[in-house]
């Protein structure tokens, strides 16, 4: 038996080893993982990262200041123009990047109205055409701007789409041909968004700002540093401003081989800087901080000459947005909210200082060998390990991992994963804690006695022969819950002496016991004539919802058998009130030292002892909350109403359960139709609408009350009309 249980739990590691390998050589997918070590790698990111001011790169930044100051943007490109004129001129920076793109002409001087005129209205006045010549030239604001480029150590941005390009702009020169590559396999883009012809032609150069390979979690993480556009090599904008600051210096693209027969592309180099990257030239962000590592200047205060020289002098300048109406804001490792400027003055920074971190190809192999070895060690020398000894090296192997991880980042600058081990390390060696003490050492005939009271003994039976454990230790899980009550029984008891009272009360709750034990329930405990049962624990039960509510629909027949017996004793004739509701409970044996029970708690359960105390006041048996209609979509309900309970704020809808779906018979349908449809009329005032619907399924169906009830309240509101917020849910005072 023994080697069974040690051959059972070392095929389980190996099936669970096998599941965590396949994802890392991207067989399967498994996003858990993928967000837990984009986590992981964001926590690590912000421990190491040095918090320091760059002061080589500065961002001039069209902020809430400059909007107010010099209007909505986009600003004139005459305004742009002296701008570059000033930065350089009077400034002497060594190189300008543009985060933004001007797509669109400048029409705000008035020209076109000029031109316009000149054509048309005033063609045959000279004297006007000669000053429109005149004037022209000054105000065509785009060629002032192209002009200011020109010759300047300016790089303009764009962005790749998948939509058809404008052809009234263009790219800028591309870095290289892929044809000079074969194996190459970057990022392809199919459209692009970029600057007019004039303005890209004066400036030369240019980068894409967008990031086609944002993390599945919207997080700028890492960035392709080249892309591929028709057979053309462009470079993200980051790299093209480091190019244009050392006079375009050409790309080297260095290849190794790979563990396949491909070379794969390892680095991205030009002269002495060497950016690793992966197979697809995506490079990881080398953050320095949060938002504030680099020099912020207001636009506003450059154009009207208030920064201090020394602040501009030589330095490298982007221009972009902090402004959240531009819409230039990120999701980062390092902030929630991350100006997409300061991600290029990053990239640009982690450029100048030569300073990536990287996952070499090699390390696809290295963390491949890491996952094997931690399940080999954990498969033949946990089970013979006592379990203070196991104790031991599983903190040992965790802080190994640890040590390697951080050594791997902060001296090698290499990004190896962290969760994906540690996850597989803790699952392992819960298997092993599981088969040695759970199914080897707990005894599971100790289950009749513990359970023997809450449930039937055959499940007691089944619990026994199950592999699953059981116990009466506090647990919140999700679960239904079921009240019910025998209605107006003060008044049936009133005249009873107490051994026929006893009699009574043992005829009703005996078959409606049998019902719950029949639909696998558990009995919480009696409550005189009252019976409140669980579904969920101890036996796991995905279908709790849907037992229970069987179990409810079921107590009709059990009722007619219990009022047909009381009928020949000449006793009253009884009914009951049933709540049913789903959620997360707390279930365990709770209590004090001196009684115990297995019982459960929490909101969820008082939501049910709610709902059994509404089914008199909508003229129903059984009603359920809308968490259990959801779990239990098998049945057709009838909607009864949107309530505020006793004691709870929020709002829950609430519902009869009438039968299996496949049960329910034509009339019902159109009634359920119907109804819903008066309800929906009902939400939206058109009383008049929605009464006419109502007395005609009063008329049909003269056994619901319900159509009563909110007839009633339209009565109500055509007289007193609610206010303007009324939601249409109606708040209940009582218990």
């Amino acid at each position: 038996m023994r080697h069974l249980t040690l051959l059972n739990r070392s095929v389980l590691c190996l099936l669970v080893t096998l599941f965590f390998l396949l994802h890392v050589v991207g067989k399967i997918e498994i996003p858990l993982l993928d967000k837990i070590e984009h986590s992981v790698y964001d926590l690590r990111l912000q421990l190491t990262m040095p918090n320091t001011l760059d002061p080589r790169i500065v961002i001039i930044d069209i902020d809430e200041i400059s909007l107010a100051n010099e209007g909505r943007w986009p600003w004139s490109r005459d305004k742009l123009s002296y701008l570059v004129d000033i930065l350089f001129d009077y400034y002497q920076i060594s190189v300008l990047g543009f985060d933004i793109v001007f797509a669109e002409p400048d029409t705000s001087s008035g020209i076109g109205l000029l031109e316009k005129l000149e054509q048309n209205q005033l063609s045959n006045n000279e004297q006007f055409k000669q000053v429109a010549q005149q004037l022209i030239p000054a105000l065509d604001f785009d060629q002032l701007f192209a002009d200011s480029l020109k010759d300047r150590a300016v790089v303009l941005s764009y962005y790749f789409n998948n939509k058809e390009s404008n052809p009234n702009s263009s790219l800028p020169l591309a870095a290289d041909n892929t044809s000079h590559y074969p194996q190459l396999r970057l990022v392809t883009e199919t459209g692009f968004g970029a600057n007019l012809n004039s303005l890209q032609k004066a400036a030369i150069y240019g980068g894409y700002f967008n990031n086609s390979r944002v993390d599945s979690d919207g997080s700028y993480r890492r960035l392709p540093l080249i892309s591929n556009f028709n057979g053309n090599i462009y470079e993200t904008l980051s790299l093209a401003i480091y190019r244009r600051l050392l006079d375009q210096p050409p790309l080297e693209l260095n290849f190794e081989q790979g563990y396949g027969e491909a070379a794969r592309l390892e680095s991205i180099n030009i002269e002495s800087l060497s950016i690793p990257v992966d197979q697809h030239a995506i490079a990881l962000v080398p953050y320095r901080g949060k938002q504030g590592s680099f020099s912020y200047i207001s636009a506003s205060d450059v154009l009207n000459g208030k920064v201090d020289p020394e602040q501009l002098t030589n330095k490298i300048v982007l221009f972009g947005t902090t402004a959240a109406g531009l819409l230039d804001l990120r999701t980062t490792p390092v902030q929630k909210v991350y100006p997409g400027v300061e991600v290029h003055a990053n990239m640009l920074s982690g450029m100048l200082d030569d300073n990536f971190k990287s996952k070499p190809s090699y390390m696809l192999g290295a963390e491949f060998f890491e996952l094997l070895l931690i399940a080999l060690i954990v498969i033949f020398l946990y089970p013979r390990l006592t379990s203070v000894s196991s104790l031991i090296v599983f903190s040992l192997l965790i802080a190994a991992m640890f040590w390697l991880n951080i050594t791997l980042w902060q001296q090698h600058n290499i990004d190896n994963f962290l969760a994906t081990p540690l996850i597989l390390l803790f699952l392992l060696f819960s298997i092993q804690l599981y088969f040695g003490y759970f199914l080897e050492t707990k005894k599971k005939n100790q289950l009749g006695k513990i359970f023997g009271q809450y449930i039937p003994a055959e499940l007691v039976a089944d619990m026994s022969q199950s592999e699953h454990d059981y116990s009466l230790k506090g647990e919140s899980k999700q679960m239904t819950v079921l009240f019910s009550d025998v209605r107006g029984f003060t008044s049936i008891s009133e005249d009873r002496n107490p051994e026929e009272l006893c009699e009574l009360i043992n005829e009703i709750l005996t078959p409606i016991t049998h019902v719950i034990h029949h639909h696998q329930g558990t009995i919480d405990k009696y409550i005189g004539d009252a019976v409140m049962a669980f579904w969920g624990a101890p036996l796991e039960d995905n279908n709790h919802a849907y037992h229970a509510v069987t179990a409810a629909l079921q107590f009709a027949p059990v009722l007619d058998t219990i009022n047909h017996a009381f009928q020949q004793k000449k006793w009253p004739h009884i009914d009951i009130g049933i709540g049913i509701n789903t959620g997360a409970m707390n279930v365990g044996n709770m209590g004090s030292e001196f009684r115990m029970a297995y019982t459960v708690m929490g909101d969820a359960v008082n939501l049910g002892s709610r709902l059994e105390g509404l089914t008199k006041e909508y003229g129903v048996r059984i009603i359920v909350s809308e968490s259990t209609k959801k779990a239990a979509p098998e049945f057709s309900y009838l909607e009864l109403d949107r309530v505020r309970v006793k004691g709870k704020d929020k709002p829950v809808s609430i519902y009869q359960p009438l039968c299996l779906t496949d049960e329910l018979s034509s009339a019902d349908k159109q009634m359920l139709t119907d109804f819903d449809t008066a309800l929906a009329l009902y939400l939206q005032r058109q009383w008049s609408e929605a009464e006419a619907i109502l007395h005609t399924l009063k008329l049909t169906h003269p056994d619901k009350f319900i159509f009563t009830l909110y007839l009633s309240r339209i009565d109500e509101y055509k007289q007193t009309p609610p206010t303007a917020d009324w939601d249409g849910v109606f708040t209940h005072l009582t218990k």
